[in-house]
């Protein structure tokens, strides 16, 4: 795979990508059960696409890509933004560059970072501002919510910014290395693992289908569900997943899973199945 010339790497711009930064904000304004966040996603990667993208081919191509399931801490989502940026750049200049890796890499990031994300800002950021803005609002002073709302987003508005610059300035330089050392097959190999390792965690967490149904009768009946756990936990969750999978590789309409999967779950609880 060729490198492109880093005298070159001059596209983006810190104008368009501090558009990406404030465009950020709204990542959970669309938020859908479908595909959660990938409509925002995309609408904040739109003025770098049409900085890079001069053909309705290309671009069509490139929203394409970024309109697969995303879902991470929003207050961090500048670095993967960042990132995937700089991944569109090179893509653009390296006519040879893998598109799947910039998708791979975009899944195999969100499951850790919003590990990371969710630990530091819901679990601690938000008690701690949570405690002094409670404890002075208990006391009838002003100040409780508004020291509630600055202690909380001045340190994520601040990162949320330099976190754009770092996921670009990260993914410039990572890829350069990559490409020079020949490894960009072996990454986005890893990366796709990766992303199938988080939504398998997904599906196993997410999705929850019991049976209640029982065989025998007093203290010696034995249920159903407890029977499929010991052949395999979340084998339940794992046939629905199969299922939706297959339906979709079919080509059925997500409303008309979705549908289905509605009509199955009344019917289910109406005759004491689920």
């Amino acid at each position: 795979m060729k490198t492109s010339d880093p005298k070159e790497k001059s596209l983006i711009t810190k104008k368009d990508l501090n558009k990406v930064f404030w465009r950020s904000f709204q990542m959970e304004f669309s938020w859908h059960y479908e595909r959660q966040m990938n409509m925002a996603y995309v609408y904040a990667m739109i003025p770098i696409l049409r900085k890079l993208y001069q053909t309705k081919e290309e671009m069509a191509s490139a929203l394409k890509r970024h309109l697969e399931f995303f879902n991470t801490t929003p207050h961090i989502v500048t670095l993967i933004l960042g990132i995937n940026a700089a991944m569109e750049e090179e893509n653009r200049l390296d006519k040879e560059f893998d598109e799947k890796a910039i998708d791979s890499i975009k899944t195999s990031l969100m499951g850790p970072l919003a590990g990371i994300g969710d630990s530091f800002f819901w679990g601690t950021l938000r008690l701690i501002a949570t405690g002094v803005g409670t404890s002075l609002a208990l006391q009838g002073n002003i100040l409780g919510p508004i020291l509630f709302i600055l202690i909380f987003n001045i340190p994520h508005v601040v990162l949320r910014y330099l976190f754009t610059g770092w996921g670009y300035k990260l993914g410039t330089g990572f890829l350069k290395k990559i490409q020079s050392n020949g490894m960009m097959d072996s990454l986005t190999l890893g990366a796709s693992i990766i992303g199938l390792v988080v939504v398998g965690a997904m599906t196993a967490s997410m999705i929850d289908i019991t049976i209640p149904l029982s065989i025998g009768s007093g203290e010696e009946a034995v249920t159903i569900q407890s029977i499929l756990d010991d052949i395999m936990p979340q084998l339940l969750p794992l046939a629905a997943f199969g299922i939706v999978f297959y339906l979709l590789k079919k080509e059925v309409k997500p409303l008309s899973i979705i549908g289905g999967m509605a009509v199955v779950g009344i019917l289910g609880a109406w005759i004491g199945i689920f």
